[in-house]
This record gives C-alpha cells, structure tokens and sequence, in this order.
C-alpha cells in the first residue's frame, strides 16, 4: 500500500515477529532471510576474488621475467572485477542493514516499555551490536573460512608441510582462546550491567556518582583491553612463527621459482589474515551471548512463545 507522497507504509511484519521470538542472532537470519544472505553471497564473491590476488601477481611475476604481458593483463581484470562486485556489495549492505536496525530497535521498543529509561536506553545500543555481528563479524568470519580454505589448498600443492604448518598453528589458536573466553563473557556482563545504569546516574546530576560511574566503566575497559592484549599477543607469536617457517622452508627445502616464493609468502600471509579472524569472531560472540541473555531476560513476549 502507498500514501498520496508516493512512499510505501512502514511494514510491521518484521516488528511483530520480532516481538513474538527471542532476539537472537538465529531470529534476525529467519525474519531477514531473503536480505542478509544475499549480503554474504557477495562477501563470499568478493573475498575469492581477493583470495586468488597473490596466486596471480606470483604468475604476473613470472610472465614478466620471461617478457609476455599476458599475465599482467589477467591480473589487471581480476582486480577490476573485484572492485565492482566490492563497490556494489558495499552500498546494498548499507540500506540492508539499516533497515534491519530500525527494526529490531522498535521490537526492543515494544517488548520493553516497562524498562527504566536508562536500561533501555543501553539495551537498544546492545541491539544494533547484534546487527553489526551480521553486517560485519560474521560475514568476515566468513571471508576467512574462505581465505584459509583457498592458501591451504594452493600451500598445500606447493608442499604438504606448509598447509600443516598452518592448521598447526590454527589448532593452536583456538586453544589460546578458550583459556580466555570465561574472562571475556564475565567482563563484558559487568560492562553491560555499568552501561544499563548510565541514564540513570546522569539524571541525578551529582558529580561524585557520575565520576564514580565514569571510573567504573574505565577499569572495566582496561581489563576488557588488557585481555585482548594479552590474546593477540600469544596468537601473533603464533602466526609469526608460521610466516617465518613457511619462508624458511620454501628457500630451503623447495625447488621452485621467485615468483612462486612470494605467492607461498603471499598465501601464508592470506591464511594469517584470515586465521585472525577466528579468535575475533569468538570474543565478539562472547559478547553478544551475554547481550542476548540479558535482551531476552525477563521478555513477557519471548517467555509465551516459548511455553
């Protein structure tokens, strides 16, 4: 249906199935399904034509050692295809995802009236959190199992030892991070809870509550920082090491060209890139499993779809 402007009444389909299930991640992929995965099908697209850039710079490099252009020329498409499909998917994500925030902000609207404003205020800052997950975490999460499928395969036909070497260093990862993963869901609770109470505090318009608030909020920060420091630290160590014995084993236990050198070095650098994302993906959920615990606490509506 349209009005006299031409402009199409706001759709309340979404808000009330919103309204009706738990705010999950899982809810905004059923309620969203015909937007968002069109969105990661273009992510996909465009990281696997980013994905096969080192592979072919390493042929551009041969081709112009031994004086042909061909190459270069097949080089120079791939990149102009790429920024067309990156141009395109960047500006469908933005009015996807748009839309998506304004819904699930009037659901949270909706479901929590009861809510002091200063807990609402901070939970509907929450919310949007669950959607830069789909726009930005897991769609990157995605690129990566895409990166580290494709420099695993290309290390691997170069020699088995580098591709090892990288799911060595995987493994490893993930088991850095689960050390870390009850810290980071128990301090980004007590940072929530902090959040909730800010409206509040201002309200008073009292110096010592609001700089006690303030000082709150900042050491739980700092821990929140000195975590990640700390992780990334051991996982850099650890992806160091594999940069550093994949180049020392394709210069001295393999026969092969200088171009071929920098596309291992390329696609060892490609699987760093992506194996990054792994303990990213798993703070960032950290988080948000404790955010939707806390959106969906006490939810009268969530409460009756699920009796």
């Amino acid at each position: 249906m349209q009005g006299r402007s031409g402009r199409r009444f706001i759709d309340d389909r979404p808000v009330l199935m919103l309204n009706d299930h738990h705010l999950t991640i899982a809810t905004l992929l059923r309620v969203f399904r015909g937007r968002i995965p069109l969105t990661w099908a273009m992510v996909l697209c465009e990281t696997s034509l980013m994905a096969l850039i080192p592979l072919f710079i390493g042929f551009a490099i041969d081709g112009l050692l031994a004086g042909t252009m061909r190459e270069l020329w097949q080089l120079a498409g791939l990149v102009a295809v790429l920024i067309v499909v990156s141009v395109i998917r960047r500006v469908y994500d933005t009015r996807v995802y748009g839309i998506v925030r304004v819904e699930i902000g009037k659901a949270q609207a909706a479901r929590s009236a009861d809510l002091p404003v200063s807990a609402l205020n901070a939970r509907l800052g929450m919310g949007r959190e669950l959607v830069d997950f789909l726009e930005h975490t897991l769609p990157e999460a995605m690129a990566a199992g895409v990166q580290l499928s494709i420099a695993l395969t290309i290390l691997s036909a170069f020699s088995p030892i580098l591709a090892l070497a990288g799911i060595a260093a995987a493994l490893a990862m993930i088991v850095i991070y689960a050390l870390f993963h009850r810290r980071f869901y128990r301090l980004n609770g007590a940072l929530n809870q902090q959040t909730e109470k800010q409206v509040g505090i201002l309200e008073g318009r009292r110096a010592r509550p609001t700089y006690a608030h303030l000082l709150r909020l900042r050491r739980l920060e700092v821990r929140l920082s000195d975590t990640e420091a700390v992780l990334y630290g051991a996982i850099f160590i650890v992806l160091l090491g594999l940069i550093l014995f994949n180049l020392w084993f394709a210069t001295t236990e393999l026969s092969i060209t200088v171009g071929a050198i920098v596309s291992i070095v390329g696609y060892s650098w490609e699987f760093v890139e992506g194996a990054l994302a792994l303990p990213m993906t798993l703070q960032h959920w950290s988080r948000l499993s404790e955010i939707m615990r806390r959106l969906n606490a006490g939810s009268r509506s969530a409460q009756a779809s699920t009796q």
